[in-house]
């Protein structure tokens, strides 16, 4: 397994939609681990593999509080969110140093190919919901910031590269 390193967030990969996955072969298995690892070594309760630089519709979410109990997901896409809204502050480790309040919903119902090659529904609430959309939106070319407002994030985008470079 190995530990990869984060795009920067001028990365065009990390602005664009990732490609969907066929099928769950081996290959798809050994990215999934190696971004487990890389997930863990952050560490974060969430990673989608165009962070990484692998266009594919990869995600892993743990958000659990004894960890190793990651889901492994393959075109995740969000068939059901709650109307109850939940707040939480969210970070990016292609911006390194800079988070934001972020409202998502505050559980979802979510449907992926999972690491048997099944489709699977499943619900998340909470910190789970929360990672599970974050995730989503990198499939989707989107990072947190773009949920703020133009100002806001050309604020957080500068500063991030300023503390990158010092």
């Amino acid at each position: 397994m190995t530990v990869r390193p984060f795009l920067p967030y001028s990365d065009r990969r990390l602005h664009t939609s990732a490609t969907p996955v066929d099928t769950i072969s081996e290959t798809v298995r050994m990215i999934w681990d190696d971004m487990i690892e890389t997930m863990e070594a952050m560490p974060g309760v969430g990673l989608a593999a165009p962070q990484i630089g692998i266009t594919l519709r990869l995600a892993v979410v743990d958000a659990s509080e004894r960890r190793g109990q990651a889901v492994r997901m393959a075109n995740p896409e969000v068939l059901h969110a709650s109307v109850q809204m939940r707040s939480h502050e969210e970070a990016s480790p292609n911006l390194p140093g800079v988070s934001a309040l972020i409202e998502r919903p505050r559980a979802v119902t979510v449907r992926f190919l999972n690491d048997e090659g099944s489709m699977e529904d499943r619900d998340f609430v909470g910190l789970w919901a929360t990672s599970v959309q974050h995730q989503i939106d990198h499939l989707n070319g989107k990072l947190f910031v773009d949920h703020l407002s133009p100002l806001r994030r050309k604020m957080l985008v500068a500063k991030s590269a300023k503390l990158a470079k010092s």
